[in-house]
């Protein structure tokens, strides 16, 4: 069996363990998830902030300048003075991305806590359920028979 058969045959045999596949679906599904947490906060959460403060607030272009360019006197939008070559500092995208965080890490946080919710009354439920008793070794039940039929004897 050559090198590379046997680098081939490790690798089959990890990529196909249940761990790596468990792995492969969390990631895919992880993915899935903070598609649906952005848009929880872009399309629900952000309208709230919105309306709550009394206007149109939309966090992900709000900015500072820090340096323009000179003789800069073009459109004042984030991509623009990002293509102009200015120094702006995003801070109203990284306070969308953080809330997304916070959503996400709620949400997972919940569900972990029901999942060992779950688990939780699950042992519960087999701690009540009587254990049935452990079959007896067969050198014990030797042993036993040995013993009584020394008793029946010596009676």
């Amino acid at each position: 069996m050559s090198k590379t058969t046997g680098f081939l045959k490790e690798f089959r045999e990890f990529a196909v363990k249940g761990n790596m596949i468990d792995l492969a679906v969390g990631v895919i599904i992880g993915a899935a998830f903070g598609k649906i947490i952005d848009s929880l906060v872009k399309d629900v959460i952000m309208p709230i902030i919105s309306f709550i403060l009394g206007g149109e607030v939309d966090f992900a272009n709000k900015f500072t300048v820090l340096r323009l360019p000179e003789g800069y006197a073009g459109a004042q939008t984030i991509d623009e003075l990002n293509a102009a070559g200015a120094v702006v500092l995003a801070w109203g995208n990284f306070l969308t991305i953080f809330i997304n965080f916070i959503l996400l890490a709620f949400v997972v946080f919940l569900m972990v806590k029901m999942v060992n919710r779950m688990r939780q009354a699950v042992h519960k439920e087999e701690a009540a359920a009587p254990a049935a008793p452990a079959p007896t070794p067969e050198d014990v039940v030797l042993l036993r028979e040995i013993r009584d039929a020394l008793k029946n004897k010596s009676a």
